[in-house]
């Protein structure tokens, strides 16, 4: 456990053939969730080599000029694939656009099954060949990742082990480098990252090169997410949230301006959100249902629920 209260987990305790410790990591994880809805995962898939790449790379395609960052910007997508542009999007219910600037790669689904799914192509960019290769990588890796915690999970409510394995496969989960830059005056109202909880199953989030990650804890205080330089924060999405009746939590985090004097650096960040595929039913899990908790959502697929979300932040009309 560290001083914010975000517990720490090892995946190679659930990889281990040692029946004993995979069982203490489902329940490290499980009551984490239950508590605070955020870990702090090592023994995952990254290598160093790979985030340096991806760091290195991303840094460069965000300091190109931005009529050429334009220029990958796709129209009528909802900002699902490419370039999205500084202060389009915005938390639920908050008016001011975020101060940040992003990408998004998505899924990389086989030839044979591309008629299956209708995602849209991921965009390669001419001026950062190795911007593209690095994406790929990591995004494969950190679902790869996800998809053990999900087993650990999945244990822990009582499913079936690969319960969640045929619901992510090909799913519709987006990697998003972002770049927040420095802020230049005082922002009026607008912060790097609104309060918000996150659409998706489960969120990887690679070290940050700042701070400003925040969590806020069941009794309303706010705690810093520091997570170690080998480690990922892994936090509930509100489609899990929904799944298990609110057994997992959905945390509600934010990114916070930084002190006066680090406001001429930038901050990049790289959260993997986990999608399933579009026709995964939500409904509330039977075994998540009793006395003291009844039912409290209505039924809904994944699709429809990612639809209705991206509508309230702002991406699609």
């Amino acid at each position: 456990m560290k001083n914010n209260g975000i517990p720490s987990v090892d995946l190679n305790d659930f990889i281990s053939n040692d029946p004993d410790k995979k069982q203490k990591f489902v329940n490290e994880i499980g009551k984490a969730y239950e508590d605070i809805g955020f870990v702090a995962l090592k023994g995952h898939f990254l290598s160093d080599e790979l985030v340096d790449s991806l760091y290195a790379s991303v840094k460069e395609f965000f300091a190109l000029p931005v009529e050429t960052k334009e220029k990958y910007e796709v129209e009528g997508i909802g900002g699902q694939r490419g370039y999205t542009s500084f202060g389009k999007e915005h938390a639920k219910d908050k008016p001011e656009g975020d101060l940040k600037e992003f990408w998004h790669f998505g899924q990389y689904v086989d030839e044979a099954d591309k008629s299956k799914y209708d995602y849209p192509e991921n965009v390669d960019v001419a001026e950062v060949p190795t911007f593209n290769q690095a994406g790929k990588e990591t995004y494969q890796q950190l679902e790869k990742t996800g998809i053990y915690v999900l087993r650990a999970l999945a244990i822990y409510l009582g499913l079936d082990e690969f319960y969640f394995d045929d619901k992510v496969k090909n799913g519709n989960s987006i990697l998003r480098p972002i770049h927040y830059p420095p802020i230049k005056e005082e922002p009026k109202g607008a912060v790097r990252a609104g309060a918000h909880g996150d659409i998706n199953l489960i969120t990887l989030l690679m070290g940050a090169s700042a701070g400003g990650l925040q969590v806020l804890r069941k009794d309303g205080v706010w705690v810093d997410a520091i997570a170690e330089p080998d480690e990922l924060v892994i936090n509930v999405g509100d489609m899990l949230s929904r799944h298990t009746n609110n057994k997992l939590k959905s945390t509600i985090h934010q990114v916070v301006n930084p002190p006066k004097e680090e406001w001429g650096k930038p901050r990049f960040s790289i959260p993997f959100f986990m999608h399933p595929v579009s026709e995964m039913k939500l409904d509330v899990l039977e075994n998540c249902i009793d006395e003291d908790n009844p039912k409290q959502y209505e039924d809904i697929t994944a699709g429809e629920f990612l639809t209705q979300r991206l509508r309230e932040i702002g991406l699609i009309k």
